[in-house]
């Protein structure tokens, strides 16, 4: 039978409790952990988001009634205890906050009981993600996703605090926009008003913080939901959070540096962590030749070698075949690795193949200086040995080369160099190496539309020096594009957006948009930049990739409160869901049968 706590308040938190608090009478609120009944005595763990504090049952301090209460407490059964601190009698416990005091209970109240929880409320729950999340509720009582929800609050706070002292405005953006076709698909949301016309949900306010700048706001911020409808991959969700910005006035450097200088801020107040500034940066095209990745993980090295030149006359027909398709032969170097059994190596040439590679050629270097190669009997003895030289390699290193077109092994040996950190176990979740990739391509040619498309987006400002190139070879111009990068994973990226009407239209003419379907598509963009407009330049980060990293999780899901699963279904609302047919007849819309 639950109780009411009308005449009771709570005084402290759990842990808020300290051992200056001894002597003193408390009131606690919070759920049962677990109860153990000693005989006459009964302990119990008392948590809430603060964390555990200890009460003591003894009926010759609480009286029959409030000790037989006691008695029948069982785990997650809301209560609120008053009570004596005191000095803990046992042991003190080092694992808990308050484990040098406990609390000895006068009177109880249970506020609520509850059923046996389907899983232990727990750090680290070995429980199955699928049961968690169907259970997000109760999930999100465990402590260590307490915490990680906390540091997201605590992230945003610091985050207002920070860009307000820098002159930023936070502004909201709309929700529902008109649907723009380029980037991933659109959340569509169908309009009663306007029959057969839809609003989308925005994969990012992109037009309306350019328009922001346009109307003269200079420095503008919002920590903005942005809606994907992508196919899902283990890491992504349809709706996820983005620390966007944008500034007036400025070029590349400045964006940078009030970036550094908030990421510097954050990591310091949430990880006490000391960021290093200024942060190293790296043109794409260096990161792709020494990591084979627009997103390189400094943690380690095994950096790509080219050695094209080094076996371009040599007999080997794989080596041979990539050089006359106009691709190239790169190598890795895995330090200290040369004994690696066959069976690894077996392994590691089926995961290069999961990312494009025909194989991979491999020479381990045994401790007395002989090779032991999948090639080497197709090269003379000298260019084997300029091979090894080329790649630094020293009795005891693997070899392990990829040839091909540039992409396929860019993606292979990037891949790879990941791979064998993973499981050399080279990456620790505390070190963090931050890096600024720049100077991006500005188009990349789609094979499926066989025409270039931005990398970014269509607003994105070229390098002048390159503007010269954009008729005559447009893969080769560079755009004023720039990623902030933490450990592998893209953290958030942005560009100098363009504000001169003639260089948008060359974009959009490259891109392929006829003038009318740009002003169909963009027309209010395109409006607004006829009435002066500033130079402008902007970033968005993706903050539950930010979170993720700061607390050493393995996936977004663990820093989202209520996330969605791969197929972008809640387990727990069970969303998406059929409405009934007078909501579809409202709409005028029709539900047809898709055959199986």
């Amino acid at each position: 039978m639950a109780e009411s706590m009308s005449g009771l308040k709570r005084t402290h938190r759990c842990t808020e409790v300290t051992e200056a608090n001894i002597g003193e009478q408390i009131t606690v609120m919070g759920w049962v952990q677990k109860s153990r009944n000693k005989g006459g005595i009964i302990f119990v763990d008392l948590r809430d988001r603060s964390g555990i504090l200890q009460m003591i049952f003894e009926e010759s301090d609480c009286g029959t009634e409030n000790f037989e209460k006691a008695e029948k407490l069982r785990s997650e059964f809301v209560i609120a205890v008053t009570g004596d601190v005191v000095a803990r009698s046992g042991e003190v416990n080092k694992n808990l906050k308050t484990g040098a005091i406990e609390v000895r209970a006068k009177s109880i109240r249970i506020l609520s009981e509850s059923e046996t929880p389907p899983f232990p409320i727990e750090e680290n729950s070995k429980t199955k993600e699928d049961l968690r999340l169907k259970y997000r509720y109760l999930d999100l009582r465990r402590p260590d996703i307490q915490r990680n929800l906390m540091v997201r609050s605590q992230v945003a706070t610091l985050t207002r605090q920070f860009l307000a002292e820098e002159g930023f405005l936070e502004i909201e953006t709309p929700t529902l926009i008109k649907s723009t076709p380029e980037g991933a698909r659109d959340y569509l949301v169908p309009s009663r008003v306007h029959p057969g016309s839809f609003y989308a949900l925005p994969q990012s306010p992109q037009l309306f913080k350019q328009l922001l700048m346009c109307s003269g706001y200079d420095r503008y911020f919002q920590l903005a939901r942005c809606y994907r409808d992508e196919d899902l991959r283990a890491d992504r969700q349809p709706e996820f959070t983005q620390i966007d910005m944008e500034l007036s006035f400025v070029d590349v450097d400045d964006v940078l540096d009030v970036n550094e200088r908030l990421l510097e801020k954050l990591f310091k107040e949430i990880c006490n962590f000391d960021v290093q500034l200024p942060l190293p940066r790296m043109t794409w095209r260096e990161a792709m030749d020494r990591f084979g990745s627009d997103k390189p993980d400094m943690r380690f090295g095994m950096e790509l070698k080219n050695v094209s030149e080094t076996v371009k006359d040599c007999e080997f027909v794989v080596f041979k075949g990539a050089l006359e398709q106009g691709g190239s032969i790169r190598g890795i170097n895995a330090k200290g690795q040369g004994a690696m059994p066959r069976k690894k190596i077996d392994a590691l040439v089926e995961f290069a193949k999961g990312f494009g590679a025909k194989g991979l050629a491999y020479l381990a270097i045994n401790e007395d200086g002989t090779y032991k190669s999948s090639f080497a009997k197709f090269m003379k003895e000298e260019e084997l040995a300029a091979l090894v030289k080329a790649m630094e390699g020293e009795p005891g290193d693997l070899l392990l080369f990829a040839a091909d077109r540039d992409k396929v092994v860019f993606d292979v040996l990037g891949n790879l160099r990941l791979e064998i950190a993973r499981q050399l176990d080279l990456l620790k979740k505390d070190d963090f190496k931050f890096l600024w990739v720049t100077e991006f391509p500005l188009l990349e040619y789609s094979e499926e539309q066989e025409r270039f498309v931005a990398m970014h987006h269509p607003f994105t400002m070229p390098m002048e020096e390159d503007l010269h190139l954009i008729d005559s070879d447009p893969g080769a111009v560079r755009a004023k594009a720039y990623d902030i990068v933490l450990n592998g994973t893209e953290l958030g990226g942005g560009s100098v957006r363009i504000h001169q009407g003639d260089i948008q239209s060359k974009m959009f003419e490259v891109l392929g948009f006829t003038a009318e379907k740009a002003q169909e598509q963009f027309g209010f963009l395109l409006d607004a930049f006829k009435y002066g407009v500033p130079p402008h330049a902007g970033l968005a980060y993706g903050l539950d990739r930010v979170i993720m990293l700061m607390v050493g999780a393995d996936s977004i899901r663990d820093v989202i409160a209520f996330p969605k699963v791969k197929d972008a279904s809640c387990l727990m609302s069970e969303a998406p869901a059929p409405v009934d047919e007078k909501q579809l007849e409202e709409l005028g819309i029709e539900i047809s049968e898709t055959e199986e």
